[in-house]
């Protein structure tokens, strides 16, 4: 194997398909990026056998076809170092390892054997299409309130639907639920629905965001879901088990209702949360025309804001974890949002104005009194 083409270009790939090398050690081929070059283009692919990244470049100049395993972390960083310019990688057999060149910089690395880096899946014949920005637009707002505990791995997925012309995203790590309809321009060929990794989708819409694609390809083959952005393949497993059932867990009706200026609120609550320490709560207290936000550790100190609020009834207190109620509140599109709540023992509930696209529910934490 021989090619040459711009340093630029090749770092680019690299960032995005390191992005699944292996940081485990119990498969050295797992912590390789695979190079096969063939037919003037060059294809890049790396896995940990949960996400995997795949990107074809073309207009490579390619002397030589063929294929190579080399050190993803330690290639990145070569690459990297080298000089503005071409770079040119050329296989060398007897010494098993690959000449790296750019200007008068050279570097040899030794290979890793290529039979054993595992074979990703492709994107099916059958594969629907999404649109990109709304798609990653969903991810962001959803794929927070998954959780990281792989104690219960089901909930560290988001619950992909796809129906018609409708995108349903849905994730919960038991303390907050985070769920998003998205309507799609024209319907899928076939419903979809899948439990995928919040780290894939997060990496997806990271993705979309760098290369600017208009449009998604997705497909589920056996236990993974393959999506295709621009020039990159991604593909991860999928979640077994029963997702819990979403739709039980957000009340019927609340007993109040309080519409407030979101980037407002947004501001005093994190302003405020700065003295949320020590798992300490972020109060929420109502009363009559008014909301205050309150936070208080002991050692440390405490503060507190008051804002209008058209808030009517007994006064109500409710305390949350300072950062997924931030989350939340960051996650409702629009100049403003309703808070909808009944008392201080049950979820209150974040969503746009005159909108039914989006809902956030979170549980509260009780106030010692």
């Amino acid at each position: 194997m021989k090619l040459t083409l711009p340093r630029e270009k090749l770092l680019s790939a690299l960032q995005i398909t390191s992005r699944a090398v292996s940081t485990r050690a119990t498969l050295p081929s797992l912590g390789g990026i695979h190079l096969e070059a063939r037919d003037g283009g060059l294809t890049l692919r790396a896995t940990d056998m949960e996400l995997g990244l795949s990107m074809t470049l073309d207009d490579v100049q390619l002397e030589t076809p063929g294929t190579v395993l080399l050190p993803g972390r330690l290639l990145g960083d070569v690459v990297r170092s080298l000089p503005a310019g071409d770079v040119t990688l050329a296989l060398r057999p007897e010494p098993r390892d690959v000449e790296i060149t750019a200007s008068a910089a050279r570097f040899h690395l030794r290979t890793l054997p290529a039979e054993d880096f595992p074979r990703l899946p492709a994107l099916g014949d059958d594969a629907g299409t999404l649109p990109a920005s709304p798609l990653a637009e969903t991810i962001d707002r959803v794929a927070r309130a998954a959780s990281r505990d792989e104690v219960r791995p089901i909930l560290t997925g988001v619950l992909f639907q796809a129906e018609g012309s409708t995108l349903t995203m849905v994730a919960t790590d038991s303390y907050r639920l985070s769920v998003k309809h998205t309507e799609l321009e024209s319907a899928l060929p076939e419903a979809i629905e899948a439990n995928v990794p919040a780290r894939a989708l997060r990496e997806l819409a990271r993705i979309v965001g760098q290369g600017g694609a208009e449009e998604v390809s997705l497909s589920l083959e056996r236990n993974q879901a393959v999506f295709r952005a621009g020039e990159v393949v991604l593909s991860s497993r999928l979640i077994e088990g029963q997702f819990p059932s979403w739709r039980q867990l957000i009340p019927e009706s609340f007993e109040h209702e309080v519409r407030l200026p979101r980037e407002e609120l947004l501001e005093v609550a994190r302003r405020i949360s700065q003295l949320a320490q020590r798992n300490a709560p972020l109060r929420f207290a109502f009363a009559e025309g008014e909301l205050t936000i309150a936070a208080e550790t002991p050692e440390v100190g405490d503060a507190s804001e008051a804002i209008p609020a058209p808030y009517s009834g007994e006064p109500l207190e409710i305390a949350f974890n300072p950062q997924f109620v931030i989350e939340g509140i960051e996650s409702v599109d629009g100049e403003e949002l309703v808070i909808k709540l009944s008392s201080p023992l049950r979820p209150g509930l974040l969503e746009p104005v005159e909108r039914e696209d989006f809902s956030y529910l979170v549980m509260p934490i009780r106030l010692n009194v």
